[in-house]
């Protein structure tokens, strides 16, 4: 299962226990159990879901690791620095039988 959709899940458990917590409250409105919910569970999440955010952080970065090495060598391509590998798309191929 995904980092993200673990944390997400994390996130909406601890959400529903808070919210479960106070629907026994007395003279409450259900507006500011939903309220106080949102605000405990987030604050609390801070701490026991750091691992699971932390996690999520190295997924998003990997990602965005991965699509800047795609994009300088696709740029790289392009500007005819280096030959463009098999798998490049046949666009690439033809833009750069263009330029040259």
């Amino acid at each position: 299962m995904s980092p993200a959709v673990k944390y997400t899940l994390a996130r909406l458990v601890l959400f529903l226990a808070v919210f479960a917590a106070l629907w026994f409250v007395p003279n409450l409105s259900l507006l500011l159990k939903l309220m106080i919910a949102i605000l405990v569970s987030a604050a609390a999440s801070w701490f026991l879901l750091r691992n699971l955010r932390d996690d999520v952080t190295a997924q998003v970065e990997s990602a965005v690791d991965r699509r800047k090495a795609e994009k300088d060598r696709l740029r790289a391509a392009l500007a005819g620095e280096t030959e463009p590998a098999e798998d490049a798309p046949a666009a690439v191929e033809e833009v750069h039988k263009t330029q040259a």
